[in-house]
């Protein structure tokens, strides 16, 4: 008896890969698709920036330059700092941006002299960026910002509702993503 060679199955890859992916021009229709794919609830701004709401801060999608060369997801932390915290919280910061890689918090004082924090990760795209590098950043991004709100929290002792990339019960956020208050 004889086993035919082609009989046999093939469990591995039914073909090779076919090259890399491909290379795109990330906007704001395509951050658009990553968040509903992943669940995450958003709107526009009045500037065209992506905006999705978490209990605690608003993370904002971003395309920046000439070219719209520069993308950035920044988050704008909502809780009110008096001026006098301002060093303290200057070192946890230091510490958060010291041992992680995004996002890079910093301080943002208002004209009326309020004190909060801002998270920022951004990526230079000129010619473009790989698909998947694009999508595996925004949201580790996505997901760090959510992290560094729920870090600060246990560091500062304060309490904090913020689910994974979901978003809580957040029943009374902007469909639209319109806050009207933008701190840019």
């Amino acid at each position: 008896m004889t086993i035919d060679p082609g009989a046999i199955p093939n469990f591995g890859p039914q073909q090779p890969p076919q090259g890399p992916p491909p290379i795109i021009k990330p906007d704001a229709k395509l951050i658009g698709d990553l968040f509903e794919q992943v669940g995450i609830k958003y709107g526009t701004d009045d500037e065209g920036d992506t905006v999705a709401s978490w209990p605690g801060f608003r993370l904002y999608a971003m395309f920046r330059g000439e070219a719209k060369e520069l993308f950035a997801i920044r988050a704008f932390y909502e809780r009110a700092y008096p001026l006098e915290e301002k060093q303290e919280l200057l070192d946890v910061i230091d510490e958060w941006n010291r041992d992680s890689l995004w996002p890079k918090v910093y301080t943002h004082t208002n004209e009326e002299g309020v004190l909060r924090l801002v998270g920022e990760s951004q990526m230079v795209v000129p010619q473009g960026v790989n698909v998947d590098f694009f999508v595996g950043s925004v949201m580790n991004w996505v997901q760090a910002s959510i992290g560094f709100h729920s870090w600060l929290a246990e560091r500062l002792g304060l309490e904090v509702e913020v689910d994974s990339v979901g978003q809580g019960d957040d029943d009374d956020s902007d469909d639209d993503g319109d806050s009207g208050d933008s701190e840019d």
